[in-house]
């Protein structure tokens, strides 16, 4: 199992953050990602619905082989971790990794005031994820705001120019305004957007990417599980998308370079080709 790949899924573009960090941080593993462009973005669909979609995604993840499964979709994270890890950790031995957990876990240890913000979709907001995470440190005070519009404009490609900004002095004043001096990045697309978000912050607030928390999570699963790639051979990386693939691709060829050759079509989400 040492030279499997590591499985990592998202409604689209936004998990390509946290398979980037994957990659930089492991560049001995290989990374079979899954982008559910046929049902993504997750965060306007009932709980159900996310639920189904992607535990149908890991299943043919599992059944390809991968070593590990990467949940890089703060909505999926809040829908399906307990169900993912009562059925492919316990039931058949595959480390389940989220994004919500590690995230928390970081905003906790480097907020000075103790005030936490939180940005994500409307679905993970409303779950309350993050709350009963940062609840382990009670004395951090959590102050949410949903920010649909930022998936749209990854997914459409814009991460930047005055509209990401209108867009982006929006929904975070309130934040601003409740006087956070840490802000979690709730939603694996938004760190595309960090440059923006960062600005309209200003350098008094920290940002913390679920991405990059995420990766040293995978890390520590494989080390503690006896699983890491120790091989020469180069990794190999493939990408799916369940529905629509020239956005997916396009974005993702420029979000991560060269590594993107192609994205295969996942016509059945319960069988990868």
């Amino acid at each position: 199992m040492n030279d499997a790949p590591i499985g990592v899924f998202d409604s689209g573009v936004g998990g390509l953050t946290v398979a980037r960090a994957i990659m930089d941080t492991m560049p001995h593993e290989s990374v079979h990602y899954v982008g559910d462009t046929a049902h993504g973005p997750y965060g306007p669909l009932p709980i159900a619905d996310v639920r189904r979609h992607a535990l149908d995604i890991m299943d043919a993840l599992v059944a390809d082989g991968v070593k590990t499964l990467v949940i890089a979709c703060n909505t999926a994270s809040a829908a399906v971790l307990r169900d993912a890890r009562e059925r492919f950790s316990k039931e058949r031995g595959v480390p389940v990794v989220e994004v919500i957990i590690p995230a928390a876990r970081r905003a906790a240890s480097l907020s000075r005031t103790r005030h936490v913000g939180v940005i994500g979709t409307r679905a993970t907001v409303t779950s309350g994820a993050y709350e009963d995470a940062l609840a382990a440190a009670p004395d951090i005070q959590v102050t949410s705001q949903a920010c649909p519009r930022f998936v749209e404009l990854v997914e459409a490609g814009e991460t930047s120019g005055p509209e990401v900004l209108r867009v982006a002095h929006e929904y975070l004043e309130p934040l601003q305004e409740a006087g956070v001096d840490t802000l979690i990045l709730g939603c694996t697309h938004y760190p595309l957007l960090a440059g923006a978000i960062g600005y309209v912050m200003g350098p008094d607030v920290t940002l913390v990417d679920s991405a990059s928390e995420t990766a040293r999570d995978v890390y520590r699963v494989l080390a503690a599980n006896g699983l890491e790639n120790s091989g020469t051979t180069p990794p190999t990386h493939r990408f799916y998308a369940t529905g629509p693939r020239d956005r997916f691709e396009a974005l993702a060829q420029r979000f991560l370079g060269p590594v993107v050759t192609q994205v295969e079509p996942l016509r059945d989400a319960k069988a990868l080709s």
